[in-house]
């Protein structure tokens, strides 16, 4: 990635923290607190628990969209296999485990226990579990903020291609997208400017405000859409 091209655009996208287009990904930071103040491995009801953390008084986008439903079926495959979910997310929270394979993991484990949901309700129309590599970050960056931000194959992509980046992927890379975002929020968090301006736009008893890889992706978004 070309150093100057980050530099810049990290500077267009602290000024756009001074106008409307800082409300526009808050619903996130909502998101973060309410999965960063429920998340409990050791609950009884793990149903519940996460249920209560995929929350949001504003959007709930990120679970719910046009064909796209991973946080209902998810509910369905702990009203099947309760145990097997929890270890599911276990192990995709292990942070001593490669993040690919735990990704594909997580994945696998989703295609299996639609097969088994399917056999179960035979009249059901379920087709999809609604998971992609995607959906998998979003467990993710929800749980740990300092590590992973949200995965967005074509926004990654086309912010390397705006940053000057050489051999764009084809195809899923995750490791890839984790070391560039953590290089990119070096940069960003040593913007002490840029973080007071985005302390400003967060309530602090609505969204989470500590460090958070939420910010990368905001300036992803906004780069790729706006820049230059």
């Amino acid at each position: 990635m070309n150093l100057r091209k980050i530099i810049s655009t990290i500077e267009e996208f602290k000024a756009a923290l001074d106008n409307k287009w800082k409300y526009e990904h808050l619903f996130k930071w909502e998101s973060q607190k309410y999965f960063q103040e429920n998340w409990n491995e050791d609950v009884l009801d793990f149903k519940t628990m996460f249920d209560n953390c995929l929350q949001n008084n504003t959007s709930r986008r990120l679970w719910i969209g046009e064909n796209y439903a991973p946080k209902e079926m998810m509910l369905k495959f702990i009203d099947l296999q309760a145990d097997f979910v929890e270890y599911m997310f276990r192990d995709l929270f292990n942070e001593t485990k490669a993040t690919d394979n735990r990704v594909d993991r997580f994945l696998f484990h989703c295609d299996e226990l639609l097969v088994e949901y399917k056999t179960a309700n035979p009249s059901s129309i379920e087709n999809s579990h609604y998971h992609t590599t995607e959906t998998v970050f979003l467990y993710l960056a929800l749980r740990y903020p300092e590590s992973y931000g949200l995965y967005d194959f074509n926004i990654f992509c086309k912010t390397l291609e705006i940053l000057g980046a050489k051999n764009i992927p084809k195809v899923h890379d995750v490791q890839r997208y984790v070391k560039t975002t953590k290089t990119l929020y070096k940069f960003i968090s040593k913007d002490e400017t840029l973080l007071q301006k985005h302390q400003k736009r967060l309530n602090v008893t609505k969204h989470y405000t500590k460090s958070s890889l939420l910010l990368v992706d905001d300036y992803c978004r906004y780069t790729c859409q706006y820049s230059k």
